[in-house]
């Protein structure tokens, strides 16, 4: 009987000290980051062109849960940001666009304060104000899904606070239409690079 209270015993403190540790494991981080967008500006078959849009400075948040001391998700977010739209060089309208990003990250943590990661997700940019291109005689598609990758580091001054950096590529793009007919697609594939900082509890 004794030897079963032991081993009882025994497994309930294996199990508790589990839950502690994916307890430990299992937090969160807020990062805040200004963000340098540069558009790719691809331009597929049908466009006049070149019609582009303007790279542009953004703030940026996102909210990671770590599952394991290594593999976390992120939340990435922003408010709508207003797109100005040119054609050769001549602005011709705006558009908003709302892009968060859905990530899987990998961080490595055998650096001591620097910690690297590598993350792989979703992007799905909302488009609004669609129509005010060429005093709306065109437009864009209202949403664009596409895949992200990013790769970026957290250098920690202590258990809290740290630095970030974090670049990433996301696929985007949008039909473009004149007076109601599809006339090409326009590649904006953004790369973005930021820096700010992290917060973990």
């Amino acid at each position: 009987m004794a030897k079963k209270i032991l081993v009882a015993a025994l497994v309930a403190a294996g199990m508790l000290s589990s839950a502690v540790a994916q307890a430990q494991e299992g937090s969160f981080m807020v990062r805040v980051r200004a963000v340098d967008v540069q558009f790719e500006n691809g331009q597929n078959d049908g466009l006049p062109g070149p019609i582009e849009a303007e790279s542009r400075w953004i703030p940026e948040i996102d909210l990671s849960y770590f599952f394991t001391k290594n593999i976390a998700a992120e939340l990435v977010l922003t408010y709508p940001q207003t797109v100005d739209i040119t054609m050769a060089g001549a602005n011709i309208g705006k558009i908003k666009a709302l892009p968060p990003s859905l990530l899987v990250q990998y961080h490595f943590t055998d650096l001591g304060a620097f910690k690297p990661y590598v993350g792989l997700g979703v992007n799905y940019t909302l488009f609004f104000s669609r129509d005010n291109i060429l005093n709306g005689a065109a437009s864009v598609d209202r949403s664009s899904v596409g895949l992200a990758g990013q790769v970026g580091f957290d250098y920690m001054f202590n258990k809290n606070w740290g630095l970030n950096v974090d670049v990433k590529y996301i696929q985007m793009e949008t039909d473009v239409t004149l007076n109601g007919a599809k006339i090409g697609t326009l590649d904006l594939s953004p790369i973005t690079a930021g820096v700010g900082v992290s917060y973990r509890f």
